[in-house]
């Protein structure tokens, strides 16, 4: 699993661009949201990743924040959501403006969005109501979840792949005071009040 890149902006053509990294270009699609927050091509990028891997392709999608990438894991679980239309939706709209769609149970905001028409906006705000404290860390309030440290938001990420549920996870950081606390200290704490439980 490729998780970031960090290299030379060679090209930027919507949906795609490329990033130099020590001589290797690697083709990336992105949403709109991470192309606005492109520096100039010729200088230096950070991208966070995901790698989609299919028979037929190996995919590579880029995102300027972990929100973003987390919000589109999320929601290329849901059947009938791909990855393309993950892409729409964080063009068309922030994570922000999304959590508070669901929060909200606004499905009319969705389907102004290309290819969400009202059964995928309904499907959409059903399947992601759980979903969104993973998409969002800090569930619902998303001020609070651009205020989370990288580390809580790694040590999140390391959970869930290590089998964690997403309120298990939301139930253990609860309880551990992680600031100034590194990623590994914050899963370590997690991990300990895990077996006490």
């Amino acid at each position: 699993m490729i998780s970031h890149l960090r290299g030379t902006l060679v090209s930027k053509k919507p949906p795609q661009l490329v990033v130099d990294v020590n001589g290797v270009g690697y083709e990336v699609e992105a949403p709109m949201s991470t192309f606005y927050a492109l520096p100039e091509t010729g200088t230096e990028v950070s991208l966070f990743t995901h790698l989609a891997v299919r028979e037929d392709a190996h995919t590579l999608f880029g995102f300027v924040t972990q929100d973003e990438r987390r919000l589109f894991r999320s929601l290329i679980k849901i059947s009938g959501v791909g990855a393309k239309l993950a892409l729409t939706i964080l063009s068309g709209m922030s994570v922000e403006a999304f959590a508070r769609c669901v929060d909200e149970e606004d499905p009319d905001t969705l389907v102004r969005l290309p290819g969400v028409g009202k059964k995928t906006a309904a499907r959409l705000l059903v399947e992601m109501r759980d979903r969104i404290k993973d998409a969002v860390p800090g569930g619902s309030g998303v001020a609070r979840a651009a205020s989370k440290t990288n580390a809580t938001a790694e040590a999140q990420d390391a959970l869930e792949a290590l089998g964690y549920k997403n309120k298990e996870i939301a139930r253990l950081l609860k309880s551990i005071d992680t600031e100034g606390l590194s990623t590994e200290e914050i899963i370590r704490l997690a991990l300990q009040g895990a077996v006490r439980k």
